[in-house]
């Protein structure tokens, strides 16, 4: 087969969607050996080629991507207006995988996407304008047009049924990997003490104010580390001389990070799977999650769960994960073993030539 992907986010710093596509194509090429062609494509911003081919190394993968000078409305024009077909631009293809950024046109070969969440749909106040178009557009296309609908978990595929009313037998769970830098034994930073650590893009759905305030009602032993790029919204309290922004974190970086944190923190109020959370656990980190429902797959039974609206509740757990580390840790390495790139390829090849050749 000739599968073609978009990787038009690869083009900004990966997070979790982008680190998601990066992994799960190294699966698929990984899978396809010399049987089948897989081809990257984007239409992107200018200085998107470099920092795509970055992103994708050291992935052996053909890439096709088109700078352009106003990359996101091009995109948008080309899902909205329907051409030219994208076999103009890549030449014949068995099939397509799109992500969130657009819904290009297709002539033939099976049509997929990766749905992520449904967090746009069913909470807007938690995401910008411009997002909550994109994800608008995309799942009505997915719902109505694509024959194999990827999902991160279990609970997502759930979700795409019941709010967008797509069958089963159209959706594939296909679990994010823990890349393989992300193990107990290694370099581990230092902020000169104990650390809580938190990480994610500072966004409300991150819940980090309740974070905060938490992290206040504890006996000040630790410091609060929250690790990730500039979102939007509104965050108070990031200003105490006990928290420590250190921005986007580089991927290189990440493992120390976690390795270095007495405890990690994940009080988001909706995800689609959670990989902070395996990460973490990869990496020898005791873990306090969310007890919402959309974290039960990723948790599995390795993580303290808290009630993510209750700064007392998510302290609570916190300190029980100090005193239960060395358990904690055991059965956090254990459950974040089954969760492999290499899987997540795997699932969704067989996925594209199973269809295929029905």
């Amino acid at each position: 087969m000739r599968i073609v992907v978009d990787v038009s986010p690869l083009s900004h710093p990966p997070t979790g969607i982008g680190n998601y596509i990066r992994g799960s194509l190294a699966g698929i090429v990984a899978a396809a050996g010399e049987t089948h062609e897989i081809v990257a494509f984007a239409p992107t911003s200018l200085k998107g080629p470099g920092r795509i081919r970055a992103a994708l190394e050291p992935t052996p993968i053909e890439t096709r991507l088109w700078p352009l000078p106003a990359s996101h409305a091009a995109r948008t024009a080309w899902s909205i207006l329907g051409h030219p077909a994208a076999e103009r631009l890549l030449g014949s293809f068995d099939a397509l995988l799109h992500t969130d950024w657009m819904t290009p046109p297709q002539r033939g070969g099976l049509r997929a996407t990766t749905i992520h969440d449904l967090n746009p749909l069913h909470h807007p106040e938690w995401c910008t304008p411009r997002t909550i178009a994109m994800h608008r557009r995309k799942d009505a296309d997915a719902a109505k047009t694509c024959d194999v609908i990827f999902t991160n978990s279990r609970f997502t595929a759930e979700d795409a049924t019941e709010t967008l009313g797509i069958e089963a037998e159209r959706l594939v769970v296909a679990y994010p990997g823990v890349g393989q830098e992300f193990v107990s034994e290694g370099e581990k930073t230092s902020f000169n003490g104990p650390y809580v650590l938190g990480v994610g893009t500072l966004e409300p759905r991150k819940n980090l104010q309740r974070l905060v305030d938490a992290w206040r009602l504890l006996d000040g032993e630790h410091r609060l580390v929250l690790a990730g790029g500039a979102g939007w919204g509104e965050q108070q309290g990031l200003d105490d001389a006990g928290v420590v922004l250190p921005g986007y974190v580089l991927a290189d970086a990440l493992p120390a990070l976690y390795r270095g944190a007495a405890v990690y923190v994940f009080p988001s109020l909706f995800e689609g799977f959670g990989i902070p959370i395996v990460e973490a656990m990869a990496s020898g980190t005791p873990v306090v999650a969310s007890n919402h429902r959309s974290l039960d797959e990723a948790c599995g039974p390795a993580a303290v769960r808290v009630d993510p609206m209750d700064p007392e509740s998510i302290a609570a757990g916190i300190q029980e994960a100090v005193a239960r580390r060395d358990e904690l840790v055991r059965a956090g390495l254990e459950h974040a073993a089954q969760f492999t790139w290499a899987a997540t390829g795997a699932t969704m090849l067989r996925a594209f030539v199973e269809r295929g050749l029905t």
